[in-house]
């Protein structure tokens, strides 16, 4: 009766598109994408069911989205926009980008409202698409920083005024509150300030450029939302670092901002690191309408660049605190890591973007890994706190907060949250993709018209097993493909209770091609065994270390849950084997790795600085039983220290 149900909801969803259109759109909209080889599905297509992201995606609604707006309120946020209109006589308060931070909450509650409707929250976002419009001017321009006596320094100060970056997340806001509801008022008022953009800069008009990159992907989204092509030309323009000379930009602003020059002249990236990810997602988006076989060939070259040298074990990005910048190929140290929560998010989206032009499974790993990891352990479990940096080891520094006076973290980590179902399926002229694998029900169609239901049910990544029971609304043959991450060493596959013929090969996509009649079944089994990582050993901090994975999951040591007196730096890794325990009662649900480990004699830190390399004898440790936790969980308890690199003491074993 269920599988009955979806293929109807399918159908349903079909005829429903015809008469919204903006219900076929997704966290993306590449319908006519020329060079998309996968097109997304509605966030609404898909229904999360219980699993992992189930308590983190409930959260998110319950308490985080409603928190992060009382704090936005009082501490002046929204009220920046009341007093431009005379709702409010205060003064304006926060740094000059903050109209971006309320326009990111308003792209989580877009996205929200796409998963589920909740008439309350519509209300809200009505009242405060009111306030935003109303400070917005006759000629489109909507900021409520140059305003007054800082309106002449407009557009005079563009590697740090935020202006465009603004106006790229008002697009986005607009765009997700028009796909949740068909309501444009918002999307609107964020047309009126492109359109000011566009009349206004260019070629041959006055010179532009993005000093932190954001509207070039928004640009280009609008392009696709509404059809018109000046969109699309002008997030060109953006990339192309035309006008360099005329703006008079210094070597270390093209570098620190990664805009300014043309993208397609970028060998590497540098700078910071947030602006950095935008820029690549911004270009990947301009590839995907255009087919430019330079900016292909660049990003190709920056994915190189970044997964060979640049990125975190965790998939978060960005070394350095001075700049939030991404440092030297191997300069990842773990302590000083910044590892910018919003970075990770750039990471992921810039990934999920090369993935729909290539359906290659390296991109998907990518997403995963950044998903799970270094984007994930951005927010508190209960919601109402975040991180700003993520690093990979920690003397025990308070490191997650309510608040940041720059609050571009936490609705960034909402507006994830919120639109991850339509992260989960693609579909491609050959059939149906699945990259993220939960308990979840599709019910959307094939790019024939066909409609399809997906029925997904796993306890992944606790649990190695994943069920999907495919319903298309008639017999017909098309193609399956289904993830083979690249960690899982060993991988099965079968089709109704019988092994796939071909070979489930690590980190590619697997076609099922056959015919599919309503309720077959694939069940796909991938290699949960916990698993050590090391570093190139030019990353120096991580000689003689390990890190420990399972699954999309990067394991740490965090203090609470290590034996006696010990602290974590004290602990190596020693020769054995990995058990596994699941504890419900554990960080809301984690399964516990534990191995043996060696404590040292005595505490390290008691030991001389510096000593005779010739007097260092080897002393007999302790043996003790290490425990491990899910890295996205640590600093959920009280403050205290954790590490992800290990010692490994076979590495120091002497005959």
């Amino acid at each position: 009766m269920k599988i009955i149900l979806s293929a109807l909801i399918g159908i349903a969803v079909v005829a429903q598109s015809a008469d919204a259109p903006w219900r076929d759109q997704g966290v993306l909209f590449l319908k006519r994408s020329p060079y998309a080889r996968l097109k997304d599905v509605p966030v609404r297509a898909v229904t999360m069911g219980d699993g992992f992201w189930a308590a983190r995606r409930r959260v998110n609604v319950e308490r985080s989205i409603p928190t992060l707006l009382e704090l936005l309120e009082s501490n002046g946020i929204v009220d920046n926009f009341r007093r431009l209109s005379g709702r409010k006589q205060v003064a304006r308060r926060g740094p000059l980008y903050t109209d971006s931070d309320l326009y990111k909450w308003m792209e989580a509650v877009g996205f929200a409202l796409q998963s589920r409707d909740d008439p309350a929250l519509r209300a809200t976002m009505d009242r405060l698409i009111d306030d935003v419009l109303s400070a917005q001017e006759p000629s489109g321009y909507l900021n409520t920083y140059f305003v007054e006596e800082k309106k002449p320094l407009r557009f005079t100060e563009l590697v740090r005024s935020h202006e465009e970056y603004c106006l790229g997340h008002l697009l986005q806001a607009g765009i997700a509150y028009y796909r949740a509801t068909g309501n444009r008022r918002l999307l609107d008022g964020g047309i009126r300030m492109a359109d000011y953009f566009v009349e206004n800069f260019g070629p041959a008009k006055r010179p532009m450029f993005t000093g932190h990159p954001e509207l070039e992907l928004a640009m280009v989204e609008l392009y696709r939302t509404t059809g018109e092509r000046k969109y699309l030309d002008f997030a060109g323009y953006l990339l192309s670092g035309v006008d360099r000379e005329r703006l008079k930009l210094s070597d270390r602003d093209v570098r620190y901002t990664f805009s300014g020059a043309p993208f397609t002249s970028r060998k590497a990236f540098e700078g910071h690191a947030v602006r950095a990810m935008y820029a690549a997602s911004g270009a990947t988006d301009y590839y995907l309408e255009t087919g430019d076989a330079a900016y292909r060939e660049t990003l190709d070259r920056l994915w190189r660049d970044l997964t060979q040298g640049k990125m975190y074990v965790t998939g978060g990005v960005g070394s350095r605190s001075d700049g939030e910048a991404i440092g030297e190929p191997y300069e990842l140290p773990n302590a000083q890591a910044y590892g910018e929560s919003c970075a990770a998010i750039g990471n992921m989206i810039w990934n999920w973007r090369m993935l729909m032009a290539s359906g290659e499974g390296r991109f998907a790993d990518i997403v995963e890994r950044a998903l799970y990891n270094g984007v994930n352990s951005g927010m508190s479990l209960d919601g109402t706190l975040y991180c700003y940096r993520n690093p990979l080891e920690s003397t025990g520094e308070k490191i997650r907060n309510e608040w940041y006076d720059t609050t571009c973290c936490p609705p960034n980590l909402e507006r994830v949250l919120a639109s991850l179902p339509g992260y989960a399926y693609s579909t491609s002229d050959r059939g149906v993709w699945v990259h993220l694998y939960h308990s979840s029900d599709l019910a959307w169609r094939l790019e024939d018209g066909t409609g399809l239901a997906i029925q997904q049910r796993t306890e992944y990544p606790w649990k190695d097993a994943i069920d999907l029971t495919i319903t298309p609304a008639s017999a017909k043959e098309f193609s399956v493909f289904v993830r083979i991450p690249a960690w899982s060493a060993q991988s099965s596959v079968e089709v109704n209770g019988k092994p796939w013929e071909a070979a489930a090969r690590a980190g590619e996509y697997l076609e099922l091609r056959r015919r599919w009649a309503p309720g077959d079944r694939v069940h796909l089994r991938l290699d949960l065994q916990p698993r050590l990582t090391v570093s190139n050993p030019l990353v120096r901090e991580n000689a003689g270390r390990v890190a420990v994975e399972r699954g999309p999951l990067v394991y740490c040591l965090e203090q609470a849950d290590q034996p006696g007196e010990h602290t974590i730096f004290d602990l190596s890794l020693a020769p054995g084997t990995f058990q596994s325990e699941f504890k419900a009662d554990l960080l809301g649900g984690v399964t516990v790795l534990r191995h043996a480990g060696v404590a040292s004699p005595r505490p390290l830190a008691t030991q001389p600085l510096y000593s005779p390399a010739a007097l260092r004898q080897p002393e007999a440790g302790t043996p003790v039983t290490l425990t491990f936790i899910p890295y996205y969980a640590w600093a959920n308890r009280e403050p205290q220290a954790m590490a992800v690199w290990v010692p490994d003491a076979s590495a120091f074993r002497t005959n």
